[in-house]
């Protein structure tokens, strides 16, 4: 296996060499900030180095850009979370405010559970935020999507098992 590796550290050096410049210039567009396209093009090169099959771009700008365009939306969905937490902590009264250390736990779990919401598919996710969100009963959420109970009680069970992992397995 030490050829596969060193195979896939010579591809993503020649990539790094021939387009990390253009990477960096692509998503600095995209955010108007050197800075962040600096540190995403690195998380994209750092990706590429973490992988377990062999690179082989054809289209090497094609496939950089299309990492690349994950990590962004990714960098945009963070920073709303972060906005968000920030302006919650704004209506807070000041002996309620949690300390710094304990906000920054908040918005990482935050972020975490954003992240395992996306990797649910779209169904189970909507009616686990109905049945958590809305309070609505497993027969209601059923009504309002046009599916079985016994389907909404997959959905549930699945959801609740993917937070069962986030909070216990990771």
């Amino acid at each position: 296996m030490p050829d596969a590796n060193l195979t896939l550290h010579q591809e993503v050096h020649s990539l790094y060499v021939d387009h990390h410049h253009w990477l960096q210039g692509w998503i600095r567009r995209k955010l108007g900030s050197t800075l962040d396209a600096t540190d995403i093009a690195q998380d994209v090169f750092m990706r590429l180095l973490l992988r377990k099959q062999p690179i082989q771009a054809h289209q090497p700008r094609a496939f950089l850009s299309t990492i690349a365009h994950g990590l962004v939306v990714e960098h945009w969905r963070r920073r709303e979370l972060e906005l968000a937490w920030l302006e919650t902590l704004t209506t807070l009264p000041e002996a309620e405010t949690p300390a710094l250390e304990h906000r920054l736990i908040f918005l990482e779990t935050l972020i975490e559970i954003d992240r395992m919401l996306d990797s649910l598919k779209p169904a189970i996710r909507t009616a686990f935020l109905m049945a958590q969100l809305d309070g609505l009963t497993c027969p209601q959420i059923a009504q309002q999507l046009g599916l079985s109970l016994a389907t909404v009680e997959r959905y549930i069970a699945k959801a609740l098992r993917h937070c069962y992992a986030l909070r216990f397995e990771s």
